[in-house]
């Protein structure tokens, strides 16, 4: 019996390093695919008296003669204010569809299902460069039906994440897993910036050829749960002890473990304690994040004078910071067990960094991470669920739809402030950090009596 425990152990180890790398690679590929737009802002409408123009060009304005119609406009803001809220609208609003669809799907199939339709549309928009198409209209749908296909990620691998990770360490291992954010919008600028200059559309195509690569892989290698508890496995379960301990697990989920378990429906998601504080918070400092995902390059490229390429480079500094700023709120949570502390700190000190990309990465993005992650996974798996392990989807899509609609907002109100002035965007995005960490002040007040030992300590 100890052997055969011990071989559980190993391969359950195995599959979960191997699950952490997978999903890892997912939600990579899903942000891969969300950053080009940005970086292709600054080319669609660019100062056409710095473009050295081509002799054999008959052009009927000389202010606009480089730029891409629609966007040629004097409005060009607005006009990449629509797409940007076309796309996150629409994710906004699916996202809490999503989670209910994830509790009730294989995860496999509606993972693989979502990255396929998301590089299809991904690449739908870089056709318009090929076939020449200057409809907003055509752009802006293909943005929706991109942002409802996006929906299907994140409720979806955190609940993979969760079926596979205890709550010991989740915080550090889910705050160096939610790099993925950081990653895949650095490789997004990255990759998006390599074409911009020559072929936008391409911009768009690679990144879509990538995401419905991974979908393919999700399809074959993706398995959705550790199917139990390993030890209880051995004494009760020896049909899936020989199914985990030599190599055999199944892609399907376990009928043995989910079969009597209901799915939560959504008012009962809203009333574990501290979703509604958490989903809030997020809504603000994601509202932030999404604000410089969308608008940063163009920020710099109209400041700072840069190339359309220059630009998307130097914004991956926000997601740089972004990457330590997870890791380490991760870390400071699972030490001291305080969730809502950590992230109400990092936000209160981000609000007058604003300014300084690296460190405001960081600070921002370490609390977004933590709550879309660690903190997810500990109410989807709260006590007062008494083991209904159906909940984690549900919670997560809450959480992060909440989330959604401040992502919509933040890049719609930094459109319609910064032709008034940049530094009013910023006063804008001080004044959210600040509601974020006001939002999470009864949790921080019950962390703090905890710590004095006045009431029992509890995470989540």
């Amino acid at each position: 019996n100890t052997a055969y425990s011990a071989d559980i152990r190993f391969v359950s180890h195995k599959y979960r390093g191997f699950i952490l790398t997978l999903t890892f690679l997912f939600y990579t590929a899903y942000h891969l695919s969300r950053k080009p737009i940005s970086i292709v802002k600054s080319e669609l409408h660019r100062n056409c008296s710095l473009v050295i123009r081509p002799a054999d060009l008959n052009f009927t304005n000389n202010a606009t003669w480089c730029d891409w119609a629609p966007f040629d406009q004097n409005n060009y803001q607005t006009l990449f204010g629509v797409l940007d809220n076309s796309f996150l609208v629409a994710y906004a609003i699916g996202m809490f569809f999503s989670g209910i669809f994830g509790e009730r799907v294989p995860l496999r199939y509606y993972l693989s299902f979502g990255m396929l339709m998301s590089g299809v549309f991904t690449c739908l928009f870089g056709l318009g460069f090929y076939l020449n198409i200057h409809s907003l209209w055509y752009y802006s749908v293909i943005q929706v039906l991109n942002g409802l296909m996006q929906t299907t990620g994140w409720p979806a691998v955190v609940a993979c994440i969760g079926n596979w990770f205890g709550k010991g360490k989740r915080g550090f291992i889910m705050g160096v897993w939610n790099s993925h954010t950081s990653v895949g919008n650095i490789l997004g600028s990255l990759i998006a910036g390599a074409f911009v200059s020559s072929a936008w559309g391409l911009s768009f195509i690679v990144p879509g050829l990538i995401i419905a690569s991974t979908g393919i892989l999700c399809f074959f290698f993706l398995v959705e749960s550790n199917d139990g508890d390993e030890t209880e496995s051995v004494t009760n379960n020896s049909s899936h002890v020989d199914r985990v301990a030599y190599g055999s697990i199944s892609a399907e989920p376990a009928e043995a473990v989910e079969q009597h378990t209901e799915a939560i429906s959504f008012s009962g998601a809203l009333s574990i304690p501290g979703v509604v504080e958490f989903s809030l918070c997020l809504l603000f400092a994601k509202l932030v994040s999404y604000t410089f995902l969308y608008w940063l390059p163009l920020y710099i490229s109209n400041v700072a004078h840069f190339d359309a390429k220059a630009a998307g480079d130097m914004s991956t500094l926000f997601d740089v910071g972004g990457i330590v700023g997870g890791i380490t709120a991760g870390l400071v949570s699972d030490y001291t067990g305080g969730r809502a502390t950590t992230c109400c700190v990092m936000l209160l000190t981000a609000a007058p960094m604003v300014s300084m990309l690296l460190l405001c990465g960081g600070l921002v993005n370490g609390p977004y991470a933590l709550i879309t992650t660690a903190v997810s996974a500990d109410l989807g798996t709260h006590e007062s669920l008494r083991g209904n392990s159906r909940a984690l989807s549900t919670v997560t899509a809450i959480i992060d739809g909440t989330g959604s609609v401040g992502a919509a907002v933040g890049p719609l109100l930094a459109g319609l402030i910064s032709p008034t002035g940049w530094n009013h965007v910023f006063y804008m995005l001080i004044t959210s950090d600040l509601l974020a960490c006001l939002f999470l002040s009864r949790l921080v007040y019950k962390e703090a009596l905890g710590w004095c030992r006045r009431v029992p300590r509890a995470r989540g």
